[in-house]
């Protein structure tokens, strides 16, 4: 393709191993051996994706916990340093402006990454909001190159070029290391329903790959024991949709609430005030009209953005993302519907190609792997041993 967006530190990389794709204002590789067979990569063994693209902005100062605590709708000040937690930036009327992660580093330093299609529109609300409080804002977006290595063989493909145990590190924490002997920020997060880490290369602009390229290279090399894949857009995707995770734009906007959205875990009323309390208090008082649920096939067929879903011939919602998951071998997808029928095993019909095919809520995540030995499908845990009845496509 003729270069027509921003590029990352693996771009020449991506051009020649990958389809390639504009997504965000960014040339991103769309796949490399294939969307299904990255997916499995990351569902069995391990896979590496970069999300140079993605949003981080820098936030320093004596009042840096009282800002963000302001702005976003999660208690930061729960997070002790080196740990990190899911939140959104809500708009007045408690729309989601944006889902992001925040890292706490140390007392008074914080990391937040956001949604790369709106990098431009999150720092501008950060800044506004900043004023009157003690506090720096910076956006480093073009100064840190950011991977995601995602699997069960994650831990074991990085520990092989990591100068600190990984295992020490638990789920949303974080810590510094040396990668292939340079300075790196991992954080045990990620979009793939997988245990896994984002890996942070500091101080390497795209004018100066180097460091980023190394890192990268070296972490293939460590990985190839485990079959590591390179992974691109696509499976990212199909994989956080598996995992019943929201994509901005899609499944969230700032027409949404947290509390439709089936995110209230991040919203915490308890605080003494942030942007868009109000509005969703009342929303909570008042009761949801709409929320979000998981609806896989029961007749074959595959649902797509924009399907409608129907219950006795009424139309209770819409579709917002939908796929064939790979893994679960099945068509599936999430949908806003009337809150009356958010019932799990309740019996809908999904419009496809102007058909009106059976499907059935159910609980989200789709899959989700939570340790070693369990697994989330369909909303229930299952030991390791009793999933892989249930999913021929589950080898480790």
């Amino acid at each position: 393709m003729n270069q027509r967006g921003k590029i990352t530190h693996l771009h020449n990389f991506h051009r020649q191993h990958a389809k390639m794709t504009l997504f965000a204002g960014f040339e991103m590789p769309l796949w490399y051996k294939g969307i299904i067979p990255e997916h499995l990569a990351v569902r069995n063994n391990v896979g590496i994706f970069d999300i140079t693209h993605m949003g981080r902005a820098l936030i320093t100062g004596p009042e840096a916990e009282k800002f963000l605590n302001y702005v976003s709708t999660n208690d930061v000040s729960s997070l002790t340093p080196l740990s990190a937690q899911y939140s959104t930036l809500c708009n007045e009327k408690g729309g989601i402006i944006d889902d992001f992660v925040v890292s706490r580093l140390e007392e008074e330093k914080f990391l937040m990454v956001y949604n790369a299609s709106n990098r431009e529109k999150d720092f501008k609300w950060l800044t506004k909001h900043a004023e009157g409080f003690n506090v720096k804002v910076e956006d480093v977006s073009d100064n840190i190159a950011m991977f995601a290595v995602q699997g069960p063989k994650a831990q074991e493909a990085l520990q092989k070029i990591s100068t600190e145990d990984l295992s020490q590190i638990g789920r949303f924490k974080c810590g510094w290391t040396k990668l292939a002997e340079t300075q790196t920020f991992v954080s045990r997060t990620g979009y793939t329903g997988e245990d896994g880490f984002e890996v942070f290369v500091w101080d390497t602009p795209v004018t100066s790959p180097e460091k980023a390229r190394k890192v990268w290279n070296a972490i293939l090399e460590a990985g190839k024991e485990f079959q590591i894949e390179p992974c691109g857009l696509g499976a990212r995707d199909t994989l956080r949709l598996e995992a019943g995770m929201c994509l901005y734009g899609n499944d969230i906007d700032e027409n949404t609430t947290p509390l439709e959205a089936r995110i209230s875990f991040v919203v915490k009323f308890n605080k003494e005030s942030f942007i868009g309390k109000e509005a969703l208090l009342r929303q909570k008082e008042e009761g949801l009209k709409r929320r979000r649920v998981g609806i896989k096939m029961i007749e074959k067929g595959i649902p797509r953005q924009r399907h409608e879903v129907y219950k006795n011939g009424e139309k209770i919602g819409e579709i917002t993302s939908g796929t064939f998951a790979p893994f679960l071998k099945i068509g599936i997808g999430m949908a806003y519907v009337k809150k009356e029928y958010d019932k799990e095993g309740e019996e809908v019909k999904v419009k496809i190609r102007d058909k009106l095919l059976k499907a059935e809520i159910v609980k989200l995540p789709f899959y989700q792997r939570r340790s070693r030995d369990t697994v989330i499908l369909y909303g229930k845990k299952y030991p390791i041993e009793e999933a892989r009845k249930l999913i021929p496509t589950l080898k480790t």
